[in-house]
């Protein structure tokens, strides 16, 4: 959603860019705190036992489909994706730090191929789940994740088109639209935490099937998308006013998903450590 690339956010020099590249870091940072939770959720409590081979252990927190005895290729898929989604998550918070791609360029490139190929396994990897295996509560949430999915291919291609043919500005840009929607499964559990804690879980079904689920269930892909738009296009062309806008959007969004981080920490992920 947003990154500390001063090649973006301060392309006209001034005050209002100032703002909007130091809400940016802070957007950023607090993502990454909230990311970092999340992969220590899932080493702890999906590479334990999926390493170990004992998959039942899966189930001991409440999944849509873990394991299922009998179903080899259902469980084999379903460790990839958590063992991937670790490495998909971490991947993309380093990729978007201009330091390491600056210092290390080798580095960026080839944590980016693994970034690109993490993405394209869990899309892929989600899609089969989805209609494959049936690990959906409902049909709007189906579609969401197939929308999510079906966007994470097309801009994980048009990074790599751009990438390989040298156009780096326009290559970031793609990066990071990408890293919004690739966290989509992220920025769901987040939203949710935010949102039970902020209303007491109004909207909220018993099978996900309540407006606030429905809503979400696309949001979690499209709401950090045109907030990572709206950003990349203020800091390319915007006015001074609108780039103050977007830099107190980025700020309310870094309070919002710190807020909602740590209730996850607390209610979603901590307790099965």
């Amino acid at each position: 959603m947003a990154t500390i690339d001063a090649s973006i956010t301060s392309a006209k020099p001034g005050r209002a860019a100032d703002w909007l590249g130091r809400a940016a870091t802070f957007c950023y940072l607090a993502i990454a705190a909230g990311q970092l939770l999340f992969v220590a959720f899932i080493l702890l409590h999906y590479y334990p036992p999926t390493l170990s081979g004992n998959f039942a252990e899966w189930n001991d927190k409440p999944v849509i489909t873990g394991f299922v005895a009998g179903d080899s290729a259902g469980n084999l898929f379903f460790a990839v994706h958590v063992l991937m989604a670790a490495v998909l998550t971490f991947g993309g918070l380093v990729q978007l730090i201009p330091a390491i791609r600056n210092r290390w360029p080798v580095l960026h490139r080839w944590n980016g191929r693994l970034y690109l190929v993490s993405a394209l396994t869990l899309a892929l990897g989600g899609l089969w789940m989805t209609w494959g295996r049936g690990s959906w509560l409902n049909l709007v949430g189906a579609f969401g994740i197939t929308l999510d999915a079906l966007l994470i291919l097309v801009f994980a291609a048009l990074t790599w088109r751009t990438a390989r043919a040298r156009r780096f500005v326009e290559h970031r840009r793609w990066a990071i639209r990408l890293f919004a929607v690739a966290s989509a499964v992220w920025f769901m559990r987040v939203g949710y935490m935010a949102w039970g804690m902020a209303t007491g879980g109004a909207g909220i079904g018993r099978a996900m099937d309540g407006p606030f689920d429905m809503v979400l269930a696309f949001g979690n892909s499209l709401l950090p998308l045109a907030i990572a738009e709206l950003y990349l296009r203020t800091g390319a062309r915007g006015t001074p006013a609108a780039r103050q806008g977007v830099a107190a959007l980025l700020v309310v969004s870094g309070v919002i998903i710190l807020g909602g981080s740590a209730g996850a920490w607390m209610a979603m992920w901590g307790p099965y450590i």
